[in-house]
């Protein structure tokens, strides 16, 4: 027999043969449907998580799952055919966590590869691959990271998170919109919907948990998440379309509920570590740092009534995005950081952005547009910073764009490059552009990339270069489509804005 490569034993989900995966001929249904994720690695560890979902599409919630604890075992190894196993060991996986996992590692080396599965109801979960980050201080450890969001399950096939994973990075950032709160046919990308959603519009905890559920059961997302560690956060459609704080975007009977409960089935369906807080940091060694950043909970409301407008009050020197003990988490993180790329990773535009060409201007108010003060404080503490880099999601297109000290002068300094992905489906399958592209370009000289195709952005971290390809494909209403570089761009050690190659 042929020895058998990472990425065909990973596709295939293939455990090896072990005592481990001895299994009674009699047994119940398959438990790890969801598939398996790792998350938030750090120097000496990493979580790994599964749910136990034999019927994911349950209208309970509750998976097909009694309602009593399941034992879960698991194992970690430095090979993917367990023959040199480094950590094992048991947890419990209870019904009011929805039977989720979250094994919360310690005690590894730092910078190592390792693989993982777990064990429930006589059966054996597929095998993912994690990774641990590199010890502190180390800096000529390179970093291929992806980052993607925005998949709308009834816009298309998640071929794109397919092709992340034939690309293998050693990690993968998620900017929110990882599921959409809709019932079936009420989010209709323009060219047309071609899946369905079960059960009305998220409102309730199980509702939350069907839907993240019937989203895990895509295998495209499964190889996505088996292949490397992630680190996600939250945009607003996990819970409500243009939330801010403990604020619906329209008037809805004890909002705060429902947001808990998107809340907890958000945590029991992330490889999460357990904390008070989303907003936290992910390094790798002393070549990047990056701020994951919650720009839902603690912001401000939305000005003059959201959407696309002029507003004078999106000015007002209180607004802020952040909040102030997260705005002040992380000044403090940037004012300290020695990273050689200290890298936002949060989730909606953050450049400044004119809609309308001429005198007249109209902003997107759910946008960092809407909170000026807010920016301006952050672009501020840009200056004394390395290499700042702004990651963003949400806005169904890639783009890229230099942050400018002074946004109405295109020849003021460039203090910071902002790398914008596109949906993972959001919009159906796209175009290379739009008619108004070449105006809004002109309109807006700091914006010097936008491509309107589904897709995923690729970087690659050394000292010395960001290197950034723009990963498209061609349609997503039907399955199979091939990847391309649509772009490529570079941004040099000191020297932020965008070089494309």
């Amino acid at each position: 027999m042929s020895p058998m490569t990472r990425r065909t034993l990973l596709l295939a989900g293939v455990a090896g043969v072990t005592a481990f995966s001895a299994a009674a001929s009699a047994r119940p249904a398959d438990p790890f449907t969801l598939g398996v994720a790792s998350g938030d690695p750090a120097p000496d560890g990493v979580v790994l998580w599964t749910r136990l979902a034999p019927d994911p599409l349950a209208d309970d919630g509750l998976g097909g799952m009694p309602s009593r604890p399941v034992e879960v075992e698991w194992q970690l190894a430095g090979d993917e055919r367990f023959t040199r196993i480094v950590q094992r060991g048991s947890t419990t996986a209870r019904p009011e966590e929805g039977h989720s996992v979250h094994v919360e590692l310690t005690g590894l080396e730092p910078g190592r590869e390792y693989f993982y599965r777990f064990r429930a109801l006589n059966h054996l979960s597929r095998t993912g691959r994690t990774r641990t980050t590199p010890e502190p201080g180390a800096l000529r450890v390179p970093l291929t990271m992806a980052f993607a969001s925005c998949a709308q399950y009834e816009h298309g096939y998640f071929t794109a998170y397919r092709r992340l994973a034939e690309d293998e990075p050693d990690l993968v950032l998620h900017l929110g919109d990882y599921t959409y709160e809709y019932e079936s046919g009420i989010h209709v990308a323009p060219s047309g919907n071609v899946r369905h959603v079960e059960g009305p519009t998220t409102t309730t905890l199980a509702g939350y948990r069907r839907r993240q559920a019937q989203y895990k059961t895509d295998p495209d997302l499964q190889e996505a998440h088996a292949v490397a560690p992630w680190g996600v956060i939250w945009d607003d459609h996990e819970i409500d379309n243009n939330w801010a704080g403990l604020l619906p975007d329209k008037p809805q009977p004890d909002f705060p509920a429902r947001r808990a409960a998107a809340f907890q089935a958000y945590y029991e369906n992330m490889p999460l570590r357990r904390s008070s807080r989303l907003y936290r940091r992910v390094g790798w060694g002393s070549l990047a740092t990056f701020h994951l950043l919650d720009t839902r909970q603690y912001r401000t409301d939305q000005a003059c009534g959201d959407g696309l407008q002029l507003c004078p009050q999106r000015l007002e020197p209180e607004r802020t995005m952040l909040g102030e003990a997260q705005e002040r988490w992380l000044s403090d993180g940037l004012r300290g950081s020695r990273a050689r790329w200290d890298v936002l990773g949060q989730q909606v535009f953050f450049s400044q952005y004119d809609y309308i060409p001429g005198e007249v201007d109209k902003f997107l108010l759910d946008a960092w547009d809407g909170y000026v003060a807010g920016r301006d404080r952050l672009v501020a503490r840009f200056a004394d910073v390395r290499n700042p880099v702004v990651l963003t999601g949400d806005v169904h297109a890639a783009w890229g764009a230099e942050v400018k000290e002074r946004w109405d002068d295109p020849s003021s300094k460039t203090l910071a490059t902002e790398l914008v992905t596109t949906s993972i489906t959001a919009g159906g399958d796209g175009s290379e552009e739009y008619p108004e592209t070449a105006s809004w370009l002109r309109e807006n000289p700091h914006v010097k990339y936008f491509n309107n195709r589904r897709g995923y952005t690729m970087t690659r971290f050394t000292p010395e270069e960001l290197r950034t390809d723009y990963r498209g494909v061609d349609h997503v209403t039907r399955p199979g489509a091939p990847v391309r570089t649509k772009a490529t761009f570079v941004v040099e050690d000191r020297n932020p804005g965008l070089n494309r190659t």
